[in-house]
């Protein structure tokens, strides 16, 4: 092992320790000597108890806007000065949904007798203070170790999250077996669907669509480059799956939600709908699929812009062989991406659906942690993406020189 890897690996652990000893920190003036330690009340009420959500909710706005706001999207191609503006509205806006979870956070802990030692003004206003400092100190701690570290940062800590809940989701589903109240049978089938799940979604991570290209001869200086063959990879699921999985739910949500502010909550109408899109309902499995199906192709569609990436190609003189550049690039571009998009999305779609349909037919642990694709996605493409860096590091000179 490298000096380079072994500091970067010391650095993600002690990062990830960091974050570990916030979540055990409670808001100041909370009582918890009578809590039960099995609650995990600790974590939640922690000052870490936001988590990475406000960012990550942040970041998603942003983007959506930027995908119909063709000067934001511009913006965040211009350059490195590009991005870092985005980054600053991204971290403001941040801020501004992290103050109103904290404060509404704080306002619900007063109402609960014995919990808040002095349930007044000077307490929401120091939760919800030790609150949004908790989220500023997460954002700064994914970036540093994404620049120091081994990974991505803000996929570190996620995966941390749901990696600690494990064991204890473990042992009370052995106690659950012992007790007789689950069957053998069903647990053991989970740990061989969870097994089969994460082979699939490691060949899909990994599978690519290879377009061959081609770049012209060209002169550098007193040198001359001769023709050169590339490769243009495109992935099975380049939407990833926070942003499809995460605004679903929106679109069908909000609506309901403008809905019941104006007809109110309890109309007949707004109730009946919102007994319908309950998790495990038809309705809101069919609705759900439909929606990250389609969310799919809308943003592999801005993640790989088949007219920028064909301008991109002729600015630096290079061609799909046996396609003509301009136009013609860019309609072969958008049906490769449009045709590899489909398995995508039916894979994201079908991640979606399996605490749904656990739900649906009753054959679900009672445990979200263990049944949630969408955790089991981050963890192995957290892993991957270490595995990739470990290589890379481990095959590089401290100059920068690959060995």
């Amino acid at each position: 092992m490298s000096r380079e890897l072994a500091r970067r690996i010391a650095f993600t652990i002690g990062a990830l320790l960091l974050f570990r000893l916030g979540t055990q920190i409670p808001i100041a003036g909370l009582n918890l000597s009578d809590v039960s330690p099995a609650l995990d009340l600790v974590s939640r009420l922690s000052i870490f108890a936001l988590g990475l959500i406000p960012y990550l909710t942040a970041a998603i706005l942003i983007r959506l806007l930027s995908m119909v706001w063709r000067g934001l999207s511009s913006l965040e191609r211009s350059g490195e000065g590009g991005r870092r503006k985005i980054a600053r509205a991204t971290l403001g806006l941040t801020l501004g949904i992290a103050a109103f979870q904290a404060y509404g956070i704080a306002s619900a802990l007063t109402s609960i007798p014995g919990l808040v030692k002095n349930p007044d003004g000077w307490f929401v206003t120091t939760a919800t203070a030790s609150m949004v400092g908790g989220v500023v100190v997460l954002v700064w701690l994914s970036e540093q170790m994404t620049r120091y570290g081994i990974g991505n940062g803000l996929a570190l800590i996620l995966s941390a999250g749901f990696i600690v809940a494990v064991p204890q989701n473990i042992a009370g589903i052995a106690d659950l077996v012992r007790s007789g109240t689950i069957s053998g049978n069903l647990v053991l089938g989970h740990v061989v669907f969870w097994i089969a799940i994460v082979v699939v979604i490691v060949l899909v991570e990994g599978a690519r669509r290879n377009i061959r290209v081609q770049f012209a001869a060209q002169s550098v200086g007193t040198r001359q480059l001769p023709v050169r063959d590339a490769l243009l990879p495109i992935k099975l699921n380049s939407a990833g799956f926070v942003i499809p999985v995460t605004v679903a739910p929106w679109i069908f949500y909000l609506p309901l939600a403008f809905a019941g502010f104006i007809l109110g909550g309890d109309h007949p109408l707004v109730a009946a709908t919102y007994r319908h899109l309950q998790l495990g309902q038809p309705a809101h499995l069919i609705l759900v699929s439909i929606a990250v199906f389609v969310l799919a192709f809308v943003y592999t569609a801005y993640v790989i812009d088949p007219e920028y990436t064909a301008k991109s190609l002729t600015r630096h003189e290079g061609a799909i062989p046996g396609v003509a550049p301009g136009e013609a690039t860019a309609d072969y571009l958008d049906r490769v991406v449009s045709l590899t998009t489909v398995v995508g999305a039916v894979y994201l779609t079908a991640l979606q659906l399996i605490p749904e349909v656990f739900e649906l037919y009753g054959i679900g642990l009672p445990y979200s942690m263990v049944v949630n694709g969408g955790a089991v996605l981050v963890v192995v493409c957290t892993v991957l993406d270490i595995k990739t860096q470990v290589r890379e590091v481990s095959l590089t000179n401290p100059g920068g020189v690959r060995r």
